[in-house]
């Protein structure tokens, strides 16, 4: 098992030094379920507080702006792009974000800040309606670049040029 690169040799929490890495392409995206019951799942239209999925949408994308002022060791980075996509299920709402920088360090927190937040959003913008809506299922979905190559959810990911910093990557969906 590798080190926890965050923690020095004293085992105190430290922001790990990025500056010797190479700047590469970096992506990464994210998921995360919002389970709605169906009675207030047709009623997300007619939302006095505006559109819930628009307002969360937003608030995914100027969250993963900040993630390096939520999450204490997180590199501030400089986004390339970020995107936010929200589905409507069957049993909730599902988000996919998406995170894209060329520097030296990943773009997970990034894409997952979004993810949670908007989950966050759909709930604050819905809670008058049901209490019970539960956020689910947040995690990684893919990431590539960097030292440690690509991660697919899978497990099928394949290996990563150590000179294009590109990516062959692909997300799943899920409920």
């Amino acid at each position: 098992m590798s080190k926890l690169s965050h923690y020095d040799d004293r085992g105190r929490a430290q922001m790990v030094d990025v500056s010797a890495k190479l700047e590469t392409k970096r992506t990464a995206t994210a998921h995360a379920f919002v389970r709605i019951r169906p009675a207030v799942l047709k009623k997300l239209p007619k939302n006095p507080k505006g559109d819930p999925l628009e307002v969360a949408r937003i608030a995914g994308i100027a969250a993963a702006k900040r993630t390096s002022e939520l999450i204490p060791m997180c590199h501030p980075l400089m986004l390339s792009h970020l995107d936010v996509r929200i589905e409507v299920r069957p049993r909730g709402v599902k988000i996919v974000s998406s995170a894209t920088t060329t520097g030296p360090t990943g773009v997970e927190m990034e894409a997952l800040t979004a993810a949670a937040v908007a989950a966050l959003t759909v709930y604050d913008m819905t809670k008058a309606l049901d209490k019970g809506i539960e956020i689910q299922d947040v995690y990684l979905l893919t990431k590539t670049g960097g030292k440690s190559g690509e991660f697919t959810r899978d497990g099928k990911a394949q290996k990563q040029s150590k000179t294009s910093g590109q990516s062959k990557a692909r997300g799943q969906s899920e409920k």
